[in-house]
């Protein structure tokens, strides 16, 4: 626009000339008519001429405008024909209308007018132009060469209803995916090895045969190291690194880290097997982050028993194996060590408060006394955070309720937020997820925090932690917590009723001292039983009413067997304690002969469906339910489902357990 001014300042406009000569013409006749008249017939001339004239210079104006369109049309052909890159015209439906030939040699064959792009080009989704907004389509693979689509819809035609068409640009980068993919092949995979019981199996092999069981671990795992390329390196008696690259990460993965079972079938003079730990870490920015990921990676693996393999790709985490029971630690010197450290962090702050997982159990409350009784007995304020009662431990809240001293000792969330201060110190107990504790904004006011678990440790786990003691092969938090409460003082001290909930802890996880008991789960309950917990007590705390008994009694009979090895119930009556139901009826369920594993799915409300997982100990419950988003251990897990009917939940669940057998993972 502004060029056009400027062009019509610079440019003379005849029409003005005209005007005046008129106007002076006008003057003139006013004082002599005759030479008016002649300018008259001059001015009619000159507006005949000017007009003349102006009709000819755009007649050629528009002629050479024309000619040179034209010159600019056959251009623009041969350069479309004879682009270096293949073009397609095709319709909305997809239906070849042009194609230059390029496009034809990329294709190699003849005969593709009027047909469906489509059907030529395999994979290809020509309805995603109309989906997306970008201008990139999609990838596509033709003739094992790479092409990047890009599309341009044109209007074929000028009036309002014509069709429109599709121009597509086919831009080869073979070369660029080629070289990506070599590149993610070549990147460094870190590989962490530790050997689980490492101490217990030489302990259990003669002294001839140590060697041959450590040369035979060695020999293992350096032809595993050999067959994936990689370089194996041990750097300690029980622990090895590997490096190698990660095109052979995927058939590892797809073999489920068979060296596991390879190791675990030595048996050269050793009297237990051999497990191993391994932490795997992948797609780090460089081997320095990789490395970082493999040692979280095997944090993971131990935390949740051993005998299996973490994978981490920076946020994604894949577990594989974790088959064997964790083998229980003779030694207590990582107990003593523990009391020590905890006794001093107590000593260190002004109030203590401790809190179990939501939904309460008795080992979690149990734990929880033991661990406030021993801030009491150094002289510190000390609050159990607890948000209710339920039917897990309705025998034990009324009776510790009867207490002065726990009456102001047992406080809510929201009373424990206001009193604690950053010298308080935060003890959980029987959980080490965040989210599922009983406060979680609790852990993010102080940074004096101690984590005390025997659960199979999980993708969420508390940070930044001062203290953490998590041992898998504990049969329970109860357990662990009593040997603290045998070192943190000259001997055990404390209350009759603290002594019967630590009990009753260690009675409810391992199933009566059934599942998950050691020598030392038999230790910590002489322990206790000398400090006073009576066994008549112990087991009044177990009790339930009738009407819950009834509804274990038809979840039990409402069960159905998934290939002669799973049982699967609901739990449909809605009554409080469903959830207390569903996991005692899972455990019944163990009792059928052929039942190695069993799952009661229950409701908690209308939107909350909740999973109770037993095993025997040959089916790995926890990694079944791991996929629900739950987790817990080998043989006692569970999950929660939101937004699916119990029918939904329980077809995923049976579809899970199917494939888990299916892979062989029992």
């Amino acid at each position: 626009m502004r060029n056009s001014r400027f062009f019509r300042m610079l440019v003379p406009d005849t029409r003005i000339y005209i005007f005046i000569i008129a106007v002076l013409i006008a003057v003139i006749s006013i004082y002599n008519h005759i030479i008016g008249i002649i300018g008259i017939f001059l001015l009619t001339y000159l507006i005949y001429y000017n007009l003349k004239t102006t009709n000819i210079r755009r007649e050629e104006w528009t002629q050479y405008i024309e000619g040179l369109s034209s010159d600019i049309d056959s251009a623009t052909k041969q350069s479309i024909l004879n682009m270096p890159i293949p073009l397609t015209m095709v319709e909305i439906d997809g239906t070849i209308k042009w194609y230059n030939r390029k496009f034809l040699e990329m294709i190699g064959t003849q005969g593709i007018l009027e047909k469906d792009i489509q059907d030529i080009v395999p994979g290809f989704d020509l309805q995603n132009i109309l989906k997306k907004d970008a201008e990139v389509i999609k990838k596509a693979n033709i003739n094992s060469r790479s092409f990047r689509v890009l599309y341009n819809i044109i209007k074929s035609g000028k009036d309002p209803v014509s069709n429109y068409v599709i121009m597509l640009y086919w831009i080869e980068d073979t070369n660029y995916e080629l070289l990506k993919k070599r590149y993610n092949e070549e990147k460094l995979v870190v590989a962490l090895i530790q050997i689980d019981n490492y101490d217990e199996v030489m302990q259990s092999a003669e002294d001839a045969n140590r060697p041959l069981v450590i040369a035979e671990i060695d020999h293992k795992l350096n032809l595993w190291g050999n067959r994936i390329n990689g370089i194996t390196r041990k750097y300690a008696n029980d622990r090895f690194i590997v490096v190698f690259e990660k095109q052979h990460l995927e058939k590892l993965e797809t073999k489920k880290f068979d060296i596991l079972d390879e190791i675990r079938e030595i048996n050269v003079g050793n009297k237990i097997p051999i497990t191993l730990s391994i932490g795997i870490g992948t797609d780090g920015k460089n081997a320095l982050e990789s490395f970082e990921f493999a040692n979280g990676a095997m944090d993971l693996s131990l935390g949740r028993g051993g005998d299996q393999t973490t994978v981490k790709r920076n946020d994604k985490i894949s577990f594989y194996g974790g088959k064997t029971k964790a083998v229980e630690k003779r030694t207590k010197v990582k107990a003593r060590v523990i009391a020590y450290a905890l006794r001093q962090l107590i000593e260190q702050c002004d109030k203590v408060f401790v809190m179990g997982h939501k939904y309460s159990d008795l080992d979690a409350l149990g734990s929880a006394m033991g661990i406030y009784r021993a801030a009491k007995n150094r002289g510190r304020d000390a609050y159990i955070v607890l948000n209710g009662n339920n039917p897990a431990i309705n025998c034990l809240y009324d009776k510790i309720l009867e207490k002065d001293e726990y009456k102001k000792s047992l406080i809510h969330c929201d009373e424990a937020k206001q009193r604690v201060d950053g010298n308080s110190l935060v003890v959980v107990v029987d959980t080490h997820r965040p989210n599922f504790t009983e406060c979680p904004e609790l852990l993010k006011q102080t940074d004096r925090i101690v984590v005390i678990d025997h659960h199979r440790r999980g993708t969420e786990f508390i940070e930044n932690t001062v203290l953490t003691y998590h041992e898998t092969y504990v049969s329970s938090t109860s357990e662990m917590v009593t040997e603290i409460l045998s070192y943190i003082d000259d001997k055990i001290n404390i209350e009759l009723i603290e002594a019967e909930a630590l009990l009753a802890g260690i009675a409810i996880d391992t199933k009566n001292f059934t599942f998950k008991t050691g020598v030392r789960t038999f230790e910590a309950a002489a322990l206790l039983r000398r400090a006073g917990a009576d066994t008549t007590s112990v087991k009044q705390l177990f009790q339930d009413d009738l009407s819950m008994v009834i509804a274990k009694a038809e979840v039990v009979k409402r069960a159905k067997v998934i290939k002669e090895a799973v049982a699967i119930s609901t739990c449909e009556v809605n009554i409080e304690g469903s959830q207390l139901v569903a996991a005692q009826a899972a455990d019944e369920l163990l009792n059928i002969k052929g039942i190695r594993a069993s799952f009661v799915l229950g409701k908690n409300d209308d939107t909350m469906i909740f999973i109770s997982g037993r095993s025997m100990g040959d089916i790995n419950v926890q990694v079944i339910l791991e996929k629900l988003g739950g987790g817990g251990h080998l043989t006692v897990a569970g999950a929660q489902l939101e937004g699916v009917t119990m029918e939904e939940a329980k077809e995923t669940l049976q579809k899970l357990i199917e494939e888990y057998l299916d892979e062989g993972e029992e």
